[in-house]
């Protein structure tokens, strides 16, 4: 009998260590590296770090490289050199594109070329799960285990972490009750939640929709400043309440809520999006400037739901063929796309049109 946390559990502890700026270990068979999220880093922790060694490297991905204008020799990453009198302020600045258009020149940023990449890839997947900026600030390590012990870290094996990083989280159903509605009193509200402790997820369903048909269906990634404060930005709120709408004049329907905030990157980097919104890039150039992909989501999360509760066929409210595409990938035939094209304004027109544009929304 053991009582110790297994992969998934030790992933969850690193997770949360990093968001708290707390270091962590990760370790392959090529060797170990100390990892600190940039976000969470402060002055006295980096003057620690510096203490151990001066092999410092920021691993940064190449959207955020492309910005910096530095090399990404890894590909997908790159592992920017930490000059030996590199202060906190020069870390978050490459870091943070905050003031990237009040200090351009951030440079000359020196990517190493040399050596593994595979640790830098791990640090930067586990940054994006705990909801911070991706880039992590690492150093080598010999006698990792000691250290480990020493200083009472987590450690990460790379090996067992990369499939479960890749891969989508059991969800398990955890309760479900009536729960009426405006649009419908035959309502109910499933809560789902993933083994590795992440958000948990929802599924509101409207009547008694048969498990053997096509059930109306959507796949609504949570937004708060839409969904609740009625922001004019975006137009997750319209949606969301033209859905429900067609699903209680429908009399049957399944509204998934999943909890992706900012399309996956979370509220806090979604504000971020929205502050260099405001400087002049649109909403994918942000997310790019940031660090990230166009979109973060994961919508497996939303076939298992739907193959959890019996649908294997949906008519699919939505105006994003990538959704769509997902479904059918995981097994959930999309008998019909229903359009749901609500919500434009003054304020969101250029950021749907990017959509348009950009991402081959069908608007």
């Amino acid at each position: 009998m053991s009582l110790a946390p297994d992969n998934t559990e030790i992933l969850a502890r690193a997770r949360a260590d990093l968001r708290m700026g707390v270091p962590i270990v990760l370790t392959d068979d090529q060797g170990a590296a100390l990892v600190l999220a940039a976000e969470t880093l402060d002055a006295q922790r980096l003057a620690d770090v510096r203490a151990l060694g001066n092999d410092l490297v920021l691993a940064i991905t190449a959207r955020r490289a492309e910005t910096l204008k530095a090399r990404a020799y890894d590909g997908d990453l790159a592992r920017i050199e930490v000059p030996t009198d590199a202060t906190l302020p020069w870390v978050l600045g490459v870091a943070d594109p905050a003031d990237d258009l009040k200090t351009p020149m951030k440079g000359p940023l020196i990517s190493a070329r040399d050596g593994s990449a595979d640790l830098h890839r791990i640090a930067l997947k586990l940054t994006k799960a705990a909801r911070l900026l991706p880039a992590a600030l690492m150093l080598p390590l010999t006698g990792a285990e000691d250290f480990v012990a020493t200083h009472a870290l987590t450690s990460v094996d790379a090996a067992q972490a990369l499939p479960l990083l890749e891969m989508t989280s059991p969800l398990h159903p955890v309760v479900s009750a009536r729960l009426p509605l405006e649009v419908s009193e035959a309502g109910r509200l499933h809560v789902f939640r993933p083994e590795d402790g992440g958000e948990e997820h929802y599924a509101i369903e409207i009547g008694k929709p048969a498990r053997d048909k096509p059930v109306l269906a959507r796949l609504h990634s949570a937004c708060f400043t839409g969904d609740l404060m009625g922001s004019l930005k975006c137009d997750c709120g319209p949606q969301l309440r033209g859905a429900l709408a067609q699903m209680g004049a429908a009399g049957q329907g399944l509204l998934l809520y999943l909890n992706q905030e900012g399309r996956g990157i979370g509220l806090a980097n979604k504000m971020r999006a929205y502050s260099l919104q405001d400087q002049g890039f649109d909403t994918v150039a942000a997310n790019h400037r940031l660090g990230f992909e166009d979109d973060e989501r994961d919508f497996r999360i939303g076939a298992h739901i739907l193959k959890t509760m019996g649908f294997s066929a949906v008519r699919l409210l939505t105006n994003n063929p990538s959704k769509i595409a997902m479904m059918e990938a995981n097994d959930i035939s999309v008998i019909e796309r229903v359009p749901l094209q609500v919500g434009e304004n003054a304020h969101n027109r250029a950021y749907l049109a990017t959509k348009a544009a950009k991402s081959g929304h069908l608007l």
